[in-house]
């Protein structure tokens, strides 16, 4: 049996809608070169890694059989291939070019003098009809032809797998416009390693702020076998945010104050052995829409961005690969974008 929710609301000004994993818009670079992301955001620590991707190259595909050539060549989505290597670039090339030999296809790559910035891929992916491209190797989707001056209603659709798997999300959709659906369309898949995903108007998403707080506040939460104990020790109430029942810590800290509190609890649990959750909250987007997502039984919040509003939702899969549909009608206009999580049932069992 399934059941319909409305999980929110979006606002799409631009007209090209961003579908990604909520939790990487840290290393969304907005029209800057993604050369300008500290590679410690991607968690790479090395020095010659973090030169390695800093100084990473995208290629353009060039040549009468330029299309072919990337279809079948296959290694990203999208008519550029994103983000390779300094060190491997060389290599790439070769590989690329004893791939056309072997097709006979009369194609090349040709390095960008900059690389290409996200809301850039994402708008030239639409420009090419809507598809998925790669962020730092996590497939993005974009698609164009959204309604500019109206808010969007977000549905999800549950159902009960039964099976030790339960109740959970098929498919989230955004229904564009009313219509019979002459035909549906893949856009690529979105890859999911925070079990979010998040809708967003492309433009919006430069004004993202993912970890710096936009007040100049943040929390520390704290949980766990050894949280009561910390309690008492620290004098810490009981944090008070919904949907945190049992969670301490404190709320609205200047930052400062919050990273040394938050220091203090890693410290005593480090050298105590004691087993507990820290977690460091600054006043970011991406806490003002997770604090709603924790709040919410449908597990989604939204957050304004100027003119437009984005929607995070968790796909109660976990993480993955899904895939992203567009429905349309019979003149191709967009009806609606669905997130297809049912594929994820396989994987369950």
């Amino acid at each position: 049996m399934e059941e319909m929710f409305e999980l929110g609301a979006i606002s799409c000004p631009s007209g090209t809608l961003v579908i990604i994993d909520g939790g990487y818009l840290g290393l969304w670079s907005g029209d800057r070169s993604p050369a300008d992301i500290d590679p410690a955001a991607l968690g790479i620590e090395d020095p010659a890694m973090a030169a390695d991707v800093t100084g990473a190259i995208d290629f353009v595909v060039t040549g009468p059989d330029a299309s072919e050539a990337v279809r079948t060549f296959d290694r990203q989505p999208g008519s550029r291939l994103h983000d390779i290597p300094a060190s491997k670039a060389a290599e790439f090339e070769a590989t690329f070019d004893g791939h056309c030999r072997s097709a006979g296809l009369d194609a090349r790559l040709e390095a960008l003098p900059v690389r290409e910035a996200h809301a850039r891929r994402a708008r030239r992916t639409v420009e090419e009809g809507g598809g998925s491209f790669l962020m730092f190797g996590v497939p993005v989707v974009a698609v164009g032809g959204v309604p500019r001056s109206r808010h969007l209603p977000v549905m999800a659709t549950r159902v009960d797998y039964g099976d030790g798997i339960g109740a959970r999300w098929s498919e989230i959709s955004i229904r564009m416009d009313e219509g019979q659906v002459a035909s549906s369309v893949s856009l690529g898949d979105i890859g999911v390693d925070w079990a979010r995903v998040l809708f967003g108007d492309v433009d919006a998403l430069n004004t993202w702020q993912h970890d710096e707080p936009v007040d100049g506040l943040a929390d520390v939460a704290f949980w766990g076998a050894a949280a009561d104990e910390a309690a008492v020790t620290f004098a810490a109430p009981e944090l008070g945010e919904p949907g945190e029942d049992g969670v301490r810590g404190w709320t609205a800290l200047p930052v400062l104050e919050a990273m040394d509190r938050a220091r203090a609890l890693s410290r005593w649990k480090d050298e105590t052995g004691r087993r507990m959750a820290v977690d460091f909250r600054p006043h970011s987007h991406h806490w003002q829409i997770m604090r709603e997502v924790r709040a919410s039984q449908v597990e989604a919040g939204s957050v304004e961005l100027g003119d437009a509003r984005v929607l995070c939702a968790m796909t109660s899969w976990g993480d993955g690969l899904f895939p992203v549909i567009a429905d349309l009608n019979a003149s191709g206009d967009l009806l609606a974008v669905r997130v297809r999580f049912s594929d994820a049932l396989n994987n369950q069992r």
